[in-house]
């Protein structure tokens, strides 16, 4: 049986609801799987690097350059992504991410305080396969990582 997960009042735009079920999640094992946060916010990635190494290998790069190195060397399953970032952009990151062998097929999930507006349909264009505005409840993120890697 699938454990109810309440994400009130949290709520997905038009966008991703057809992308992320939380609510018939069923829980799978995904040890190994290998996940990089890209985030000028060290403390953002120091707390989700806690949060999923439980269940994940888990890797964090602060800025585009050391993301793109880091997921080059890393090979990851899912990149978390902020748009803003100190270097160049997270648009910049994926389009880039998109044009390397073995990295073009890795989902991004995109993580940023940018407003959802603005920016969710841009995301989804350049290829982004979920938008989470922060602050970001931290079940629906787990919930979309192990549906991105399962």
């Amino acid at each position: 049986m699938s454990p109810e997960i309440d994400c009130e009042p949290y709520s997905f735009s038009p966008y991703a609801a057809h992308k992320l079920d939380v609510l018939t999640h069923e829980p799978r094992s995904t040890r190994g799987a290998k996940v990089l946060v890209i985030d000028d916010d060290r403390d953002l990635c120091l707390g989700l690097r806690i949060r999923l190494q439980r269940n994940y290998e888990t890797y964090c790069a602060n800025d585009a350059g050391a993301g793109l190195t880091m997921a080059f060397s890393e090979m990851p399953d899912v990149i978390i992504l902020d748009i803003g970032l100190p270097d160049y952009d997270g648009y910049f990151l994926m389009q880039s991410l998109n044009e390397i062998p073995g990295l073009a097929g890795v989902p991004v999930i995109v993580l940023t305080g940018r407003d959802r507006s603005t920016h969710e349909r841009r995301c989804y264009d350049a290829g982004a396969k979920l938008f989470f505005q922060k602050p970001v409840d931290n079940r629906a993120l787990l919930v979309a990582i192990e549906q991105l890697v399962g």
